[in-house]
């Protein structure tokens, strides 16, 4: 049985990208690894080209506080590839925590099952890891999840399931990326494609260069 329910965001559309990724990388000045393995060649653009795309990109100018909270929301809506009513319906949820709005914020968007699923390395991406998820390639403690917004809790267990083509795929993201690493709030065994939320995470334990209090300050206003 699937579990299609709503979940931090909503039932999940998965974002048509009517641009190159590669230009949301150079907007907001940092790689997004939105490509997977490509972003860490010599082939990755924003390697080539680290200014904003456009006539203009080079020129520097003082952005004023509104564009600096922009840029904030902006730069982790593309990390985790949400829409912008996606984005907003986590943010209200974060609100509605107890806790710190800005850490809660990123701890849902940790949490969601494409974010886990690429974070224990099954995909070389996030985009790669939601197109699993909704092919119902993932199991959470046995029941096949397809909604790339559902949260994880801590005990959850996660498993891969598909067919030898998949699976190869999978062993093969798990051996170029694997250095990368699975943070210590998950476990995995790679030779089983499964793995546990063994707690929450908390903010130190999310790689994201984000001042999430800017955002907090753009949807207060």
């Amino acid at each position: 049985m699937a579990v299609g329910h709503q979940n931090a965001g909503g039932y999940d559309k998965l974002a048509r990208r009517l641009e190159s990724v590669c230009r949301l990388c150079r907007r907001e000045g940092m790689k997004l690894f939105l490509k997977g393995t490509r972003c860490g060649t010599d082939k990755c653009a924003f390697s080539r080209r680290d200014y904003s795309p456009g006539e203009h990109g080079k020129m520097r100018r003082k952005p004023s506080n509104y564009a600096l909270q922009l840029r904030e929301k902006q730069k982790v809506k593309r990390i985790y590839g949400l829409l912008e009513k996606q984005f907003r319906l986590c943010f209200k949820k974060a609100e509605r925590m107890k806790g710190v709005t800005g850490e809660k914020l990123l701890e849902l968007l940790e949490r969601r099952i494409d974010n886990v699923t690429y974070r224990l390395c099954f995909a070389a991406s996030r985009p790669q890891a939601r197109q699993i998820v909704l092919h119902g390639h993932i199991y959470v403690n046995s029941r096949r999840v397809n909604i790339p917004s559902y949260i994880v809790k801590q005990g959850d267990k996660i498993q891969l399931k598909g067919k030898e083509k998949l699976l190869k795929q999978v062993k093969d993201n798990i051996e170029m990326v694997g250095e990368r690493g699975v943070p210590s709030w998950l476990t995995v065994d790679h030779q089983k494609f499964s793995g546990e939320v063994i707690r929450i995470p908390r903010r130190e334990e999310i790689p994201i260069p984000v001042q999430e209090e800017l955002i907090v300050e753009l949807y207060s206003k």
